[in-house]
């Protein structure tokens, strides 16, 4: 009893000491780390929101780039920061969905580590091939590669990125045999379609749509579940017979660490959903994202595990579990 009676105390003292840190946020400029470099898309979105944020909050929001590690320095950085609002940070699918499986060891948890804040975007691909291959759709894509003598084979951003990972998930789907060809860097892997090197691959639509345009590359689908404004006359996957459903995206998430009040957690849901209006949905729209209207911060949690589920089923099925 005198223990509980403690337990009790200690929780009446600990409400309103986090409703009045939270009434004084932020007390100093609030940092956002983005796990990619500079000038990238995921940089640039960030970089046109965070103004109106600062304006929002009344204090700078400061970008701070951790690119490397497959965007694991990144996100664990957020996970290891005070949980007092002043460091959130981005994080996306295969690190937040797949690499707990992947991987023998992570030095954060996706599912314990995190304070979902605001689901933004979604990053789709596009699939890409060497424009001499015969195809000029998915349904004679298929064909090609279940009558070719040998397995066609397609590059990717590197073993377990989510380009590898859609591919594979889209083997599974019409259950066709390829061949990897894992690249260190995404352009080199887009080039070297364009150059013959690999038949295919998936391609991030805002650094693929230059070469699409040139004709140095032929599109045949999108990745999301609906098309993209940006490619308008390019089907999605989903819009292949026996594909319904079919959705292999990225997705930008905003997050601070677990343990942050859930009052800043809240206010900052609140600004983004601000933020993130007609306009800058457009902006996200004209660098080759899918805006999204956020579901609530459950919601985001929800649609995480969701992800989870789906992703670490993958990479169990395709044999990668801890190969890495």
């Amino acid at each position: 009893m005198p223990r509980m009676l403690m337990i009790l105390a200690a929780l009446a003292l600990s409400a309103p000491a986090s409703a009045a840190h939270a009434q004084g946020y932020p007390q100093r400029p609030v940092t956002l780390i983005v796990p990619l470099a500079a000038g990238t898309g995921m940089d640039t979105l960030a970089r046109l929101y965070a103004e109106p944020l600062a304006q929002a909050l009344g204090k700078p929001v400061v970008i701070e780039n951790k690119p490397g590690a497959a965007l694991m320095i990144g996100t664990a950085a957020v996970a290891a920061a005070a949980p007092d609002g002043h460091t959130i940070g981005i994080s996306t699918a295969t690190p937040m969905s797949a690499y707990q499986v992947l991987y023998k060891k992570l030095n954060y948890d996706p599912q314990k580590d995190f304070a979902p804040i605001y689901l933004y975007v979604k990053s789709p691909f596009v699939l890409c091939v060497d424009p001499k291959l015969p195809v000029k759709s998915v349904a004679e894509l298929i064909k090609y590669a279940k009558e070719s003598p040998a397995p066609l084979n397609y590059s990717s951003a590197g073993l377990g990125s989510s380009q590898h990972l859609s591919m594979e998930f889209m083997a599974q789907t019409f259950d066709l045999k390829l061949t990897h060809v894992p690249y260190r860097v995404s352009p080199q892997a887009i080039t070297d379609i364009a150059a013959g090197h690999v038949n295919l691959g998936f391609a991030e639509a805002g650094a693929s749509l230059p070469l699409i345009r040139d004709g140095k590359l032929r599109a045949l689908a999108v990745s999301a579940a609906t098309r993209l404004p940006t490619l308008p006359d390019v089907p999605s996957v989903a819009e292949t017979p026996g594909a319904a459903g079919f959705e292999a995206v990225s997705w930008h998430v905003l997050l601070a660490p677990a343990a942050t009040p859930k009052e800043i957690v809240d206010r900052l849901h609140g600004e983004m959903r601000k933020i993130m209006n007609a306009e800058m949905q457009k902006r996200a729209a004209d660098i080759g994202l899918l805006p999204l209207d956020s579901p609530s911060v459950e919601g985001i949690r929800a649609y995480i595990k969701s992800e989870q589920e789906k992703w670490g089923s993958l990479v169990r099925k395709v044999g990668l579990e801890g190969s890495q």
